[in-house]
C-alpha cells in the first residue's frame, strides 16, 4: 500500500528516479525543469530540505511498498494558515485516483498537522485531470488562474476551506 510521507534526505534517489523517469510525461502538462534541474538536483533537494525545515513548505513524497516514488505532494508557500497545493504522479500510476486519494490526504495534514485552514491550486484549462482531481477532493474553482501563474497556460484557481476534523 503507497504511504504518503514527507520528504527526507534518504528519499533523494528516488525522487531523483521519479522526476527522471517521468520528465517527458509531466513536460507535457508543465514546463520542463530543464537540464539545470537534474545537473544540480543534490543542491535543488538539500535546498527543499532547508524551505522545509524553515516551515515554508512541507514537502510530501508517495511511496510505493518498493520504496519507488508514485508521486510528489507538496504545501507550498506556507503562510498565516494557508498555503498552495502542488502535486504530480507517475505516468503508471496516472487515471487510477492515485493522486485524488493523496491529495485528499495532504488536506487532512494540512488541519491536523499542520494547522493550515485554507489550500489554494491552479489548474491548466488543458489539465483536465488535474482538475477533477482538485473537484474530487473538495477545492472548489474560484478565479482565473493567469499564464504567469501556470508557466504560460491559461487556467483556474480553485480553493479548499478546511475544517478541524473535532
Amino acid at each position: 500500500m503507497p504511504e504518503l510521507t514527507l520528504l527526507r534526505a534518504d528519499h533523494a534517489p528516488a525522487v531523483l528516479a521519479f522526476e527522471l523517469a517521468n520528465r517527458a510525461y509531466f513536460a507535457a502538462w508543465v514546463p520542463d525543469r530543464g537540464d539545470a534541474f537534474f545537473e544540480r538536483f543534490t543542491d535543488r533537494y538539500a535546498a527543499l530540505l532547508a524551505e522545509q525545515e524553515a516551515g515554508a513548505c512541507a514537502f510530501h513524497v508517495l511511496v510505493a511498498g518498493d520504496g519507488s516514488v508514485l508521486g510528489r505532494f507538496n504545501l507550498v508557500d506556507v503562510e498565516e494558515g494557508a498555503a498552495h497545493v502542488g502535486y504530480r504522479v507517475a505516468r503508471h500510476v496516472a487515471g487510477r485516483g492515485v493522486a485524488s486519494a493523496a491529495v485528499r490526504e495532504l488536506c487532512g495534514l494540512a488541519v491536523t498537522r499542520y494547522g493550515l485552514r485554507t489550500l489554494w491550486a491552479a489548474a491548466a484549462h488543458e489539465n483536465v485531470a488535474s482538475g477533477k482531481v482538485l473537484t474530487q477532493a473538495g477545492f472548489a474553482p474560484v478565479s482565473p488562474a493567469e499564464p504567469a501563474d501556470l508557466g504560460g497556460a491559461l487556467g483556474t484557481w480553485y480553493r479548499r476551506d478546511l475544517v478541524r476534523p473535532w
